[in-house]
């Protein structure tokens, strides 16, 4: 499944309305270890299709950041009927975000 780009003005219907878990990378284009996570994401996104998978500008998006109260990036944010279930900081292996958030 593709991975979703999530910004203040499609979070309610995307994240909030949706029907199955969220996964929420948040990440910034300058951040190494974002840069580091985002094949990760990619990877998880396609050998789970029973979640969606998205991602947020942490320089674009600053109201969704000040949301998750995200101090320090990359943040994975694991959301269930609209709540906050999970939170991931900093780079992790495939293996270790797998079997902390799922």
């Amino acid at each position: 499944m593709a991975v979703l780009t999530i910004t203040k003005e499609n979070f309610e219907e995307k994240v909030l309305k949706a029907d199955k878990p969220v996964l929420i990378d948040i990440w910034a284009v300058w951040c190494g270890p974002c840069q580091m996570l985002g094949p990760i994401v990619e990877e998880i996104s396609e050998a789970h299709p029973e979640i969606i998978v998205g991602k947020v500008n942490a320089d674009e998006e600053m109201e969704l950041v000040q949301r998750f109260k995200a101090a320090a990036i990359p943040m994975l944010v694991l959301m269930k009927n609209g709540e906050i279930v999970k939170k991931s900081v900093g780079y992790k292996t495939r293996e270790e975000l797998e079997a902390e958030l799922f």
